[in-house]
């Protein structure tokens, strides 16, 4: 009886365990993937005229600065593809890390007139794709600065924005799903039919600085009297409003200062601003913002620092963004004093 018993409970207990391991099976990668769903980004964006090389380990998508819209309104030109080229080989030993064209930037022009022609959006798109294939990207970043308006010294029109979603659009057809697509978007949430694009884009970065100079703060959390014209809480806001989901948002970071010109130059790196001296060290409790005074108690510098950082972080997980990027990683100490700030608060 005994004998008889034995392969039965042994043919339970292997049933039963068989049973766990398949439950444990197919709960696992939903887990993992869960896991890296949860995960946030970080975006560093990484420029032709610098030369440092940026540590993998602590961003998870390099945008490099950049690509241009070529002469004949058909196509894309790329600052010093040599270094793009090294960028992309960083991927040989950090596999996680996305490397992605961002065409654009301040002053650079031509898109009007080839977002205008159904024709010449298709020839763009196309080598978009070519661009993507050649350099072996994970996707295209637009940084078209800012449709509608001339301010940097580039053609417009008031059809920009409705050509910017035929752009988007088209570049998606062109290099497909599964690839990405992103753009850099100013503070307040103007110039971009948000609404129209957020089932075709994968995320939005918002450039949440330069919104203004001394006395007032130029990245400010929070507004308070002394912030610029957009707080990121209020840049977060004007985008959600305009129809693009808070889970698509990424909050721009910047790594460098806004100077009074008087006495310290408008745009001063952060590596190069810990250098200054005969300034004294403030904080906007109320913007959750850091700045510095004169001797006479005037504002005269604007910046981040890994404790204002942090708080942005922390807000980026409370309101449900996607996760952080920042302008731009050269600006850094060579420590990382910011970068490592950025990756505790979004990804630790």
């Amino acid at each position: 009886m005994v004998y008889v018993r034995e392969p039965s409970n042994r043919k339970a207990v292997f049933c039963f365990y068989l049973f766990f391991l398949v439950v444990l099976v197919g709960w696992y990668p939903q887990t993992t993937l869960a896991c890296k769903k949860a995960d946030g980004v970080i975006i560093a964006y990484v420029t032709s005229w610098t030369a440092v090389m940026p540590d993998p380990a602590y961003v998870t998508h390099i945008n490099y600065a950049f690509g241009h819209v070529n002469d004949n309104f058909d196509g894309v030109r790329v600052d010093k593809p040599e270094r793009l080229q090294a960028l992309v080989a960083l991927k040989k030993q950090s596999p996680h890390l996305n490397v992605l064209l961002s065409i654009g930037g301040w002053g650079s022009g031509r898109f009007s007139e080839m977002a205008a022609s159904p024709g010449r959006r298709e020839e763009f798109a196309k080598d978009c794709l070519r661009i993507v294939e050649q350099f072996k990207l994970d996707g295209i970043d637009i940084d078209w600065e800012y449709p509608t308006s001339s301010a940097g010294g580039i053609s417009s029109s008031p059809a920009d924005t409705e050509n910017f979603t035929l752009l988007m659009h088209d570049i998606r057809s062109a290099i497909g799903k599964g690839k990405l697509l992103t753009l850099a978007s100013a503070a307040n949430g103007k110039y971009i039919a948000f609404r129209d694009i957020a089932s075709t884009v994968d995320f939005v970065n918002i450039m949440t600085y330069d919104s203004g100079n001394p006395p007032y703060h130029h990245a400010s959390l929070y507004r308070s009297p002394l912030s610029g014209g957009t707080t990121c809480e209020e840049a977060v806001a004007a985008h959600v409003k305009a129809g693009m989901p808070v889970e698509k948002l990424v909050l721009g970071i910047p790594f460098y200062g806004r100077g009074n010109k008087k006495e310290v130059k408008s745009f001063i790196d952060y590596k190069d601003l810990l250098k200054l001296e005969g300034f004294e060290k403030k904080w906007d409790d109320e913007a959750k913002a850091n700045y510095m005074i004169n001797r006479d108690g005037e504002f005269v510098l604007t910046y981040e620092t890994p404790e204002s950082i942090a708080l942005k972080c922390a807000y980026v997980r409370d309101q449900g963004l996607l996760g952080a990027m920042y302008w731009e990683y050269a600006g850094d100490t060579s420590e990382g004093i910011l970068r490592r700030a950025v990756y505790n608060g979004i990804i630790k």
